[in-house]
């Protein structure tokens, strides 16, 4: 009995000097002071409207200006074209019947071969239009990509998410995350000085 009583002092003892030393070692690591938390709380992350950043920044007015001019000219161009080749069709089917048959035959071949050229050079405006869009659109991309990178680094964002109606992976953004007034207005100032 003597060596039970001995062996449970000593483990009740045991517990007793952990306990004090767990003890005093919280005292120790609540001395010091947290290195986690910043002593300055600063948004890291942000997000920019693109759907507002476009309507307002100038150089995608400019943009859409000259690639809808574009577009104007080329479907002009193609529009004059067709109406010429509409008339020349007309003309030959009022004069068919009146024209011999080796005469008619060349007409039509020369008349299938037109079309086929209206039709590859309506394929090809159609292609020219499509490489001017994706140039534009990309030269639009960098221009945002590279002035927000370094708009990030001057504000120390860590992140910067663009939210848009049309795709929305950002669901929700709280207002004062939001930095696109102030984006569209230092991209709006940059290009009116590389207009210059």
């Amino acid at each position: 009995m003597k060596t039970t009583a001995s062996t449970l002092t000593k483990f009740t003892l045991g517990i007793l000097i952990a306990g004090s030393i767990a003890a005093c070692n919280q005292n120790k690591t609540a001395d010091k002071p947290a290195t986690t938390a910043p002593a300055e709380v600063k948004e890291s992350i942000v997000y920019v409207n693109s759907d507002s950043l476009l309507n307002k920044y100038d150089y995608f007015k400019d943009m859409s200006k000259r690639l809808e001019d574009k577009g104007k000219s080329s479907q002009g161009d193609l529009q004059a074209k067709g109406q010429a080749f509409q008339r020349e069709v007309a003309e030959y089917q009022k004069n068919a019947a009146t024209l011999p048959a080796d005469q008619r035959q060349a007409t039509e071949q020369r008349l299938q071969r037109k079309q086929q050229e209206l039709q590859g050079y309506q394929q090809n405006a159609n292609a020219e239009f499509q490489n001017a869009q994706a140039t534009e659109n990309a030269k639009l991309y960098d221009k945002i990509a590279d002035f927000t990178k370094t708009y990030a680094k001057e504000k120390g964002y860590k992140l910067v998410l663009t939210y848009s109606k049309a795709n929305p992976t950002v669901l929700y953004g709280d207002p004062s995350l939001d930095v696109t007034a102030d984006v569209v207005k230092r991209l709006n100032e940059a290009y009116a000085k590389d207009k210059k």
